[in-house]
């Protein structure tokens, strides 16, 4: 069952707009309602436990007298915060306003949320040895085009990823925060809540700030990670864009259900592929080359523009050849 966010603000068609958006949303581990009155917020508090009050800065505390809540979030005109008060900023995206609220709320206990589907996510990895194939802009459009359709998760595990550049983004948490939550035992879908943006329907977590985020985590942590986002089933699919580690990317391709790997006919990206397939078979995983579905994608349009270039990736001759995919 679902905990509940209570909304109200003297401008009730702002908490009623900020409801159906968030409602709207499967991985926000709430059931948001929007009031219209104080009275009828006040009389719904003595029914139900309200988890999380997301309160107009124009409410008094005298106001709020007798209305019940676990923990009070304010919405704020100003952005300014009294001291030991959580408050959001209220003329923001509601996106980027809903992952606020969510990293203020501290949960009780860590929920078990969303795992009523009684399904687990299909992963989805994007990996090649082979480098300048093409693999991330693969992986972001191969999100896109299953997002029209489905609930997806795209996480890049690349140090350097363009995305805050390709988006036009300033991230303000990412994948480092999750993984510091999962390292915690504080990982929720609250907290994968309060770092997931969306692109197009897409939704995808930030990657890591620093390369050393990465590079002092072990691969198993990860992949760790990985499985309980999937094992939550709030998404039919996560695409887990694969980088470089130190020590190989094995661990991490063999929780995945299938591994796209886009791959290049030159002699040099030919030789490498030979190599990697004579390491799975020395290191005992060549049981992970069932799983792997070589492509050779399109060759880029060079005349491609920076500043839509995710969005011309979905219509380019590559999205075609994505959605042409079995």
């Amino acid at each position: 069952m679902k905990k509940i966010m209570a909304v109200y603000d003297v401008d009730s068609r702002y908490a009623d707009r900020f409801a159906e958006f968030a409602n709207q949303r499967e991985q926000v581990p709430f059931k948001v309602v929007a009031f219209t009155s104080l009275e009828k917020l006040r009389e719904f508090s003595k029914r139900e436990q309200i988890d999380l009050l997301l309160i107009g800065d124009g409410v008094t505390e005298k106001e709020l007298e007798g209305i019940q809540a676990v923990q009070t979030v304010r919405l704020s005109e100003t952005g300014v915060a009294k001291e030991g008060e959580a408050v959001v900023y209220k003329y923001q995206a509601s996106d980027s306003l809903l992952r606020e609220v969510m990293s203020w709320y501290q949960p009780q206990e860590i929920p078990t949320l969303m795992t009523v589907t009684g399904r687990r996510s299909q992963v989805i990895g994007v990996y090649s040895p082979v480098g300048r194939c093409g693999k991330s802009s693969f992986a972001f459009t191969l999100g896109q085009v299953l997002a029209r359709e489905e609930k997806v998760l795209y996480i890049t595990l690349e140090e350097f990823s363009g995305l805050s550049a390709l988006t036009g983004t300033v991230y303000a948490g990412g994948l480092s925060d999750l993984l510091y939550y999962y390292t915690q035992r504080e990982y929720s879908p609250v907290r994968l809540g309060s770092v997931t943006y969306n692109w197009g329907g897409l939704d995808y977590i930030p990657p890591v700030t620093y390369a050393e985020d990465k590079t002092g985590i072990r691969q198993e942590v990860f992949a760790g990670l990985i499985q309980k986002i999937a094992s939550d089933g709030a998404y039919e699919k996560l695409i887990l864009d694969v980088g470089i580690f130190c020590g190989g990317a094995e661990e991490l391709l063999g929780i995945c259900d299938v591994v796209y790997v886009p791959v290049k006919d030159d002699v040099v990206s030919t030789a490498k592929l030979e190599e990697w397939k004579e390491y799975l078979k020395r290191s005992g995983r060549s049981v992970l080359w069932e799983k792997l579905r070589f492509l050779q994608l399109p060759k880029p349009v060079l005349s491609m523009t920076r500043e839509n270039y995710l969005e011309q990736l979905l219509w380019s001759d590559l999205g075609d050849f994505v959605r042409k995919l079995g």
